[in-house]
């Protein structure tokens, strides 16, 4: 009995040593699968732990991510990683911090847009200042039609936005909507303002400053019934940060139309915009098509008849 006991201790000693091993050097995958056999929990386990965290995600998601055939990609995905953390009594931003650099590669970021890790960052930034704004997951209402116009000024910055949406209640009693700008590098969201410009008027205010993530209250006059459309229309002004070149808008579930105008100062006109999608801000960029840039409205645009989970946006080179 003592010799089993002993090789017992060495096994529990071996596995927590590869443990500490991956959460320091990675990959993602590898450590999450350390930390599971370090706990010794089934997945079904596992799987029932997020559950009472209020996140859904599968056994077969779950084993696809320790066997790295795939990522958490999606902000629900990323919930789930946030969880894990503490399910696994792991250190905060652990599995985080290791999801984002090894997409990223040993450079830190992957090109001259928005890196992975900054979207990570936001992620969970978002979730918090959402938890300030006592705001559930269903927001009760349900996109069918949204349109953005962009405007990008004499510096090249993001000068701020206007969104016109169409939504439909799918339950009873919503009355607000909360508007989400995430600001370009840079960018300074305690300066920015946001403008209720039809059928509401702008409540709470909340922001980030290293993250660039701005979260704003929008109040209806009226309690929606389930199956009731509303209307409504706001901006956010911005011009904080440096040169912008594109503009990304992401979307957690399927929806209605989506149209992104993007105009130009006459003073800063771009050589080129494209328009790209991705299925998550994880996945790399596809659907890439070159826009026709009007030179008499000094814009370019895209629409989307049905929007699917995940990226579109359009991006524009300077020179």
């Amino acid at each position: 009995m003592p010799h089993a006991t002993q090789h017992a201790d060495v096994a529990t000693d071996v596995t927590t040593a590869e443990l500490d091993t991956a959460l320091r050097g990675g990959p993602f995958h590898v450590a999450l699968r350390a930390a599971i056999a370090a706990r010794g929990l089934p997945l079904q386990r596992v799987q029932h732990h997020l559950s009472r965290y209020g996140v859904k995600v599968g056994v077969t998601s779950l084993s696809y991510w320790q066997q790295g055939a795939r990522r958490p990609q999606r902000p629900e995905s990323l919930r789930a990683v946030r969880a894990l953390e503490e399910i696994l009594q792991l250190p905060d931003e652990s599995l985080i911090r290791l999801l984002a650099e090894s997409e990223e590669g040993p450079s830190g970021d992957r090109s001259s847009t928005r890196s992975y890790r900054s979207l990570v960052a936001a992620t969970g930034v978002l979730e918090h200042l959402l938890a300030e704004l006592e705001s559930p997951l269903d927001s009760g209402l349900h996109a069918l039609g949204q349109h953005e116009r962009v405007r990008i000024g004499a510096r090249r910055e993001l000068l701020g936005r206007e969104s016109h949406h169409i939504v439909r209640a799918h339950r009873d009693g919503v009355d607000r909507f909360l508007a989400v700008h995430h600001g370009d590098q840079g960018c300074a969201p305690e300066r920015m303002t946001v403008h209720a410009l039809e059928n509401c008027r702008t409540g709470r205010v909340r922001w980030h400053h290293d993250t660039g993530v701005l979260v704003a209250e929008l109040l209806f006059d009226t309690r929606l019934r389930s199956g009731e459309t509303f209307l409504f229309r706001y901006g956010v002004e911005d011009g904080t940060a440096g040169v912008s070149r594109e503009y990304v808008r992401e979307f957690g579930m399927a929806g209605g139309q989506y149209a992104l105008e993007v105009r130009f100062d006459e003073h800063a006109l771009p050589v080129a915009c494209h328009r790209f999608t991705q299925h998550s801000a994880a996945a790399p960029r596809s659907g890439r098509q070159q826009l026709a840039l009007s030179r008499r409205h000094r814009s370019a645009h895209l629409v989307e008849p049905r929007v699917r989970t995940g990226v579109v946006g359009i991006g524009w080179d300077w020179e």
